[in-house]
Order: C-alpha cells, then sequence, then structure tokens
C-alpha cells in the first residue's frame, strides 16, 4: 500500500463526518462547561455513594449468615468411616542444577 492511498483512505473517512460522532466538543459557555462539570461530580458522588453502601450491606449480611448459620464441622475429623484417604509418600530431593 503506497502513502497517497492511506492518505486518500484517511480523507475520506474524515469527510463522511462519522469522526464527529466518537469526538464530542465542549460547550463554549463558560456556565455551561461549569454546569456539565458540577454534573460529572455529582454523578460520580453518587456512584461512591452508592459502591460503599452496597459494599457494606453485602459485608453485613455475609457476617450475620455466618453468625446466625449452623456450625459448619472440621474438615478431616469424620472418624472412620468416611472420606479419609490413605497414601504412602516419600521425600524427593531438589535436582542439582548443571
Amino acid at each position: 500500500m503506497t502513502p497517497r492511498f492511506l492518505q486518500n483512505l484517511l480523507l475520506r473517512y474524515r469527510a463522511t463526518g462519522f469522526t464527529a460522532v466518537f469526538a464530542p466538543r465542549k460547550p463554549r459557555h463558560p456556565l455551561v462547561r461549569l454546569l456539565f462539570g458540577l454534573a460529572g461530580v455529582a454523578l460520580l458522588a453518587i456512584l461512591l455513594v452508592f459502591g460503599v453502601v452496597i459494599g457494606a450491606a453485602m459485608l453485613a449480611v455475609g457476617m450475620a449468615l455466618r453468625l446466625l448459620g449452623k456450625p459448619r464441622r472440621a474438615v478431616g475429623r469424620t472418624g472412620s468411616g468416611g472420606t479419609v484417604l490413605d497414601g504412602d509418600y516419600r521425600v524427593v530431593d531438589k535436582p542439582v542444577l548443571r
């Protein structure tokens, strides 16, 4: 592909007006800019508060379920009949680096 061909494609892409959709312009009036800035900060604060409230609620529900739920039995203390596996093990030395 030649550079002239790529420049032609780029000019055609820019001429379609499709790029204006993905490149929004800032408003020119200072009060409108300030209003949009304050709206963005307010939206960020609302999302932050909702996130903290939802996280705290999840922690509270988890702790309540743990306190009010049935106590769990310890794993591995099932006695003679159960899921205990018996095996023979041996220690393998570390390989020597050469």
